[in-house]
């Protein structure tokens, strides 16, 4: 939702909640880009519009970048269309391609904001173990080295806790304070070789989630130990940290209010 707008969109009668889920590999990301360039939000509100009579401008609990996929991504939007939530999903993925799709719509509070009224999420990141496999390419790292899945439980286990997440915050983000509180740091191996990582906190730096999961790999790869994945932590040094971890591993798993 573009700020110059909020006051007007907020005049409208209703505030629709949308649950969503996107394979992010076809976009630029969530957030609205100008043409050519695609993301998911000009997807979803130019197919909102055909069914709203109003202009649709979506606020998002997360911004995820290109590559990047949800599982349960929320947004908002004010209108004055009347249709009743029951059919809007129906209705809108009618109009949407198989790679987006919104899984429920629920009338909203008037102060509930997708991105501000967000207590906490949870990202899940997938890597793909040995050999290469084709149908994982666009949705999880492939490392063909073994992993000491035990060294990264070690060092993930420091994350726990309120910290500085400096270490792991790419440039280019919003001005906000690093300090972030992390509440589960958990692998876990799923079928056909993934091992996924599950990571929930009070809020996420920009890339932050890539950045601890290349720097998690190493200390796999016995690149790094887990105590000094701890003293790259409390450093505050982004350039200590290892490579940023590619998109395709990364999902918006939920949102919690």
């Amino acid at each position: 939702m573009r700020p110059e707008h909020k006051e007007l969109m907020k005049q409208r009668r209703r505030n629709i909640k949308l649950t969503l889920a996107y394979d992010g590999a076809n976009y630029h990301g969530f957030q609205r880009q100008n043409p050519p360039v695609v993301a998911v939000q000009n997807v979803l509100e130019s197919r909102l519009a055909q069914i709203f009579p109003d202009t649709i401008e979506l606020a998002a609990a997360g911004r995820t970048d290109a590559g990047v996929h949800a599982l349960k991504q929320t947004v908002n939007f004010f209108t004055d269309g009347a249709i009743p939530t029951e059919r809007i999903v129906k209705a809108v993925n009618g109009l949407l391609p198989p790679d987006i799709v919104v899984l429920e719509a629920t009338e909203a509070s008037r102060d509930f904001s997708a991105r501000h009224s967000a207590k906490s999420k949870r990202y899940l990141y997938k890597l793909q173990l040995g050999k290469a496999n084709p149908f994982t390419a666009r949705y999880a790292w492939h490392i063909a080295r073994p992993l000491d899945q035990t060294a990264m439980e070690e060092a993930g286990a420091f994350l726990l806790g309120e910290h500085d997440f400096s270490s792991f915050r790419a440039t280019g983000g919003a001005p906000m304070s690093p300090v972030r509180v992390m509440y589960e740091v958990a692998w876990e191996k799923q079928p056909n070789d993934i091992l996924e990582l599950r990571i929930h906190g009070n809020g996420f730096l920009y890339h932050m989630v890539r950045n601890i999961v290349g720097t998690l790999v190493n200390v796999g790869l016995k690149k790094i130990s887990p105590p000094e994945f701890r003293a790259i932590l409390e450093a505050k040094n982004r350039q200590l940290a290892s490579p940023t971890a590619p998109a395709c591993g990364l999902y918006l798993a939920e949102v919690f209010y």
